[in-house]
């Protein structure tokens, strides 16, 4: 009878083991699920708030301190890609730069320095050492005194911390001139004086 008894108390007590050792199985396989799930949960939050970050919006006014202007940047793999869409501005082709400090006061806007241009180069894409980093492409203006274009800045980044930043200490500003740029003349293109200016914050 004895030996009965040892043997169901055995074959009890391995049952028990085996159930206990099942159910921690169970749970360690639970809580790595969990945590999978919470980091790639964190790791997509993450994302969407880093590619949200990487657009800008900038509001340019005119000498009457009137919006009429709004330009969206977005870093992409050329570079810094500026949205331009305007309205109530002058006819005609006009100068359209990033310059190298974050003030924009009117109504002649020289706060706001002269072109970006951190590698100390010469202004213009047609002449030899040009052209600065914040050089861009002159805008045309439509008879109706509207404006909707897109221009790659190639020479900067909106990534802090990164050189030809946009972010740079100081700030920089998106400026729009009264005539176009030719490109060539020193300093500034010949682009005439400045009729908007908006902060890139």
């Amino acid at each position: 009878m004895r030996l009965k008894h040892v043997r169901l108390f055995l074959a009890v007590t391995f049952l028990v083991l085996l159930s206990l050792v099942a159910c921690n199985v169970d749970n360690n396989e639970q809580h790595r699920d969990d945590g999978r799930g919470k980091n790639e949960e964190t790791d997509e939050t993450t994302a969407t708030i880093n590619e949200a970050a990487k657009e800008v919006l900038v509001s340019l006014k005119n000498q009457s301190q009137q919006i009429v202007a709004t330009a969206t940047l977005t870093e992409n793999k050329d570079g810094v890609q500026i949205k331009l869409k305007g309205e109530k501005l002058p006819p005609g082709k006009h100068g359209f730069h990033i310059h190298e400090t974050g003030s924009c006061e009117a109504p002649d806007f020289s706060s706001a320095g002269g072109h970006y241009n951190p590698n100390h180069a010469k202004h213009g894409k047609k002449v030899s050492g040009g052209p600065h980093a914040g050089d861009l492409p002159n805008i045309e203006v439509n008879q109706d005194g509207t404006v909707q274009t897109e221009v790659i800045a190639n020479l900067v980044t909106l990534e802090q911390g990164e050189s030809h930043s946009l972010f740079k200490k100081g700030g920089t500003a998106l400026v729009i001139h009264a005539k176009e740029d030719d490109y060539k003349s020193q300093p500034a293109g010949d682009a005439g004086e400045r009729i908007a200016c908006g902060v890139i914050e």
